[in-house]
């Protein structure tokens, strides 16, 4: 391990968003949090099932994603289900707005992470999947499996 590469821990993933999502894009943002909101994240108490992100009126991002309250929190301890501040630059934000205006495009938060000791976000510009389009994912799926399995077969039987 060198001390210039650093170390990214992935604390919460949203597999379910790439099986219902084609990712069009990824961008990596920062979160604006309390606290006991870093403590409960990197406990892994974060869900971000059914969270998303949105661009509003006045060209901010915001995150809308459940975090439980931290167990051992005192009496002042964090809302939820409050909207947190994504920190991007203003072109960044501008690039997301044009790309979700898109018809079909939504924001979703694909994981969350520690990279140097602060709290990331990883955003998805997606597209909604049909269901033709997750069976065809899930066939691709297969094949790359089998094919897989067979050349391991071949190689340990030469």
């Amino acid at each position: 391990m060198s001390p210039d590469k650093p170390q990214n821990k992935v604390m919460v993933s949203n597999r379910r968003a790439l099986h219902d999502y084609l990712v069009i894009d990824r961008v990596e943002a920062g979160i604006a949090l309390r606290g006991t909101e870093v403590k409960s994240i990197r406990s892994g108490q974060a869900s971000l099932a059914g969270s998303f992100a949105r661009i509003t009126d006045n060209n901010e991002a915001v995150l809308y994603v459940n975090i439980p309250p931290y167990e051992f929190g005192s009496a002042i301890n964090h809302d939820p289900k409050r909207p947190r501040r994504l920190l991007l630059h203003k072109k960044q934000i501008g690039k997301l707005h044009a790309q979700v205006k898109e018809k079909g495009c939504t924001l979703i938060p694909l994981g969350l992470y520690s990279k140097q000791g602060l709290i990331k976000v990883e955003l998805g510009v997606c597209k909604g999947k049909h269901r033709s389009d997750k069976r065809e994912t899930l066939r691709r799926r297969t094949a790359d499996r089998e094919a897989q399995r067979a050349m391991a077969a071949h190689r340990k039987s030469s």
